[in-house]
């Protein structure tokens, strides 16, 4: 490197297994505060500065990995809070800067945070950030909204998923579609099965409304929430069932 290009992963990497030499790194963070903030938080790193001469364990390059995905990578916000009292009963809702990024009900608290996290969000208490949403919701149940206007964040969801989800959101209000009619939009008309796999995925259920995805025989099959919850949807919704 040269002493005025900052760090990248590959580099701090380079140096604590000892494949580059220190000195320009101590000469560059001389004259750049945001690499010395980075570089103080990685110990395994600082010790390789230190003691240029010791050769670092697998367990602190792998620490050191670790410590440099959060610093480099910083995960998202969702802001999250639970509306406790929904005719679905207790909904937890996060919204991330793209938008709702996750709706959840029959759950925990613990589990929907963990749920937020497995998806790369770092989840942080904000109420405020979730209004808008908790109230076309509440439109929604009050049966003064057919369709909901806004931006969902699909972020951890698989190309596969996605397609899935983009063609379910365009099923209708008071309308249903089969799983295979989903497969047949998508353009995989004998992957009903993964479609069904793709929706149980879904983060954000009744907003993207896979509750309108039912049988081929007409019957209703397969939701987190619960049948009871699907039925009611699609009967507040006034869909054939």
């Amino acid at each position: 490197m040269t002493s005025d290009r900052c760090f990248e992963e590959e580099d701090l990497l380079a140096l604590l297994a000892g494949d580059q030499s220190p000195e320009a790194w101590r000469e560059h963070m001389r004259g750049c505060v945001d690499c010395r903030r980075l570089f103080s938080a990685q110990e395994p790193l600082q010790r390789a500065l230190e003691e240029p001469a010791s050769q670092p364990t697998d367990a602190q390059v792998k620490a050191a990995r670790a410590h440099l995905d959060v610093a480099l990578h910083p995960k998202p916000t969702a802001y999250y809070d639970v509306w406790p009292d929904t005719p679905v009963g207790p909904l937890f809702l996060a919204v991330s800067e793209r938008g709702l990024c996750a709706v959840s009900f029959r759950s925990s608290l613990d589990d929907f945070l963990r749920g937020v996290e497995r998806r790369g969000f770092r989840p942080a208490h904000g109420p405020e950030r979730v209004q808008e949403a908790v109230q076309q919701l509440r439109d929604y149940f009050a049966g003064r909204r057919r369709r909901f206007d806004m931006t969902v964040d699909l972020a951890g969801q698989t190309p596969f998923q996605r397609q899935v989800l983009e063609a379910t959101a365009r099923v209708p209000t008071g309308a249903v579609a089969s799983y295979g009619d989903i497969a047949r939009a998508i353009g995989r008309p004998t992957a009903t099965r993964a479609v069904g796999a793709a929706l149980g995925q879904n983060p954000v259920p009744i907003v993207v409304p896979c509750h309108r995805i039912i049988g081929s025989d007409g019957g209703l099959h397969g939701y987190g929430g619960g049948l009871d919850i699907k039925e009611k949807l699609l009967r507040l919704e006034g869909a054939p069932i």
